[in-house]
């Protein structure tokens, strides 16, 4: 069966080269780049890399809209539209060749009341069909903050497991929910927990504590740092450290190690396969340009690396 990725707020994601950034002045683009983006496309786009069979439902609008849909298109990436009177939103990277990068994220269309009932009609239809269910991303505009919350509880009514990926009210409102797995980074672990969390100590006790409210797993994306990976009521947790590479680009890193994670659930592995693979999957990813996919050898060679230790 496929795995549902589901998304509220996807994106075409432009990216400007510029030589510098020059303030209340004309600044020349040297270069543009386009690819679907947002979180939940992302995630779809690397499961379809990693050979999982995979579904993508989104709500899409506008010029922006059918420029999403032609580029999932040509990935061969199975894609369910429903589709909205508002635009999709497209993000801006101004990427300088010295110096940070600045990045322009719209809000996103509003949903009618009807497009709302028939995206949740497309919803259960697909979820049916699916083994396991990604919610990924920001909320589109004046959503509701428990969307994610009810699109977790559909999926328990339906016998589906469901991944979490998202922050926020939005977050907190779905941990309520119970699912299956939650995918925190540490400052998304921080702003559920209500304090700073520096120390590993404080970051495995936090992630100890979200595993017994859900119930369920909790992967925590640590960046540079690794991963850890806890369930309580299982009494089972491991953490991993990744190689030392140079990062490239660090967008979409978290969908990476999504996806990875995802593709070892559904084959029913191992729990630190999950954690094993989805570190892979984004320590390799982070060496390409914004957008691009990493070869699947450079992910198995990363992979080899990387050995989960328990804790707890």
């Amino acid at each position: 069966m496929q795995i549902l990725v589901i998304g509220l707020n996807p994106a075409v994601d432009v990216e400007w080269r510029v030589a510098s950034v020059h303030w209340d002045e004309k600044n020349v683009v040297l270069g543009e780049r386009r690819w679907a983006g947002g979180k939940s496309v992302n995630v779809a786009r690397w499961l379809r890399h990693l050979g999982a069979a995979v579904k993508l439902l989104i709500p899409l609008g506008g010029p922006t809209g059918a420029e999403l849909r032609r580029q999932m298109r040509e990935e061969k990436v199975p894609l369910r539209a429903v589709l909205v009177a508002e635009p999709t939103r497209a993000n801006v990277m101004v990427t300088q060749e010295q110096g940070p990068q600045l990045r322009f994220n719209p809000r996103g269309p509003k949903l009618a009341a009807a497009e709302w009932r028939a995206f949740f009609a497309a919803a259960e239809t697909e979820m049916r069909r699916s083994s396991l269910v990604i919610l990924s991303g920001a909320l589109c505009r004046d959503a509701r903050p428990t969307i994610y919350r009810d699109l977790v509880r559909l999926a328990h009514r339906l016998q589906v497991r469901v991944v979490l990926d998202c922050d926020g009210p939005a977050f907190a409102a779905g941990v309520t929910a119970k699912p299956f797995l939650v995918k925190p980074n540490t400052f998304e672990l921080a702003q559920w927990a209500g304090r700073n969390l520096v120390s590993d100590a404080e970051i495995e006790a936090e992630a100890r504590a979200l595993s017994r409210a859900t119930g369920g797993w909790v992967f925590v994306s640590r960046d540079a740092q690794g991963g850890l990976l806890v369930n309580e009521a299982a009494s089972q947790g491991w953490r991993a450290v990744v190689p030392s590479v140079r990062a490239r680009n660090t967008v979409g890193a978290g969908d990476a190690l999504l996806a990875g994670a995802a593709c070892q659930i559904g084959a029913d592995a191992l729990p630190e396969e999950w954690l094993r693979q989805g570190l892979a999957t984004a320590t390799a990813g982070v060496q390409q340009l914004a957008g691009e996919l990493a070869p699947l050898k450079a992910i198995a060679g990363v992979h080899r690396l990387i050995r989960p230790e328990a804790v707890g």
